[in-house]
């Protein structure tokens, strides 16, 4: 049974990063847990936190709520952006 925090870390409104996160759990996982086969993963999880981190502290800045957008809202700012 999952705990109610790592429920919320499986939610898509809620974990901004949960493919990046998938996908160096997986890497992890294929390469007998060898951290240095999975620079790029690591790196793609850091910066997916890092971009969703800003627009986060934005919005709570301008007051807007949720201060982190729900799945569909963030896939419109991402196609915005190119």
């Amino acid at each position: 049974r999952m705990s109610r925090h790592a429920k919320k870390l499986r939610d898509h409104d809620i974990n901004p990063c949960l493919a990046e996160t998938d996908a160096t759990t997986k890497c992890m996982n294929d390469n007998n847990y060898n951290k240095d086969m999975c620079t790029d993963y690591f790196l793609k999880y850091k910066n997916c936190r890092k971009f969703w981190h800003e627009i986060m502290m934005q919005r709570k800045r301008s007051g807007v709520k949720p201060e982190m957008p729900a799945a569909e809202e963030r896939k419109k700012i991402l196609e915005s952006m190119g």
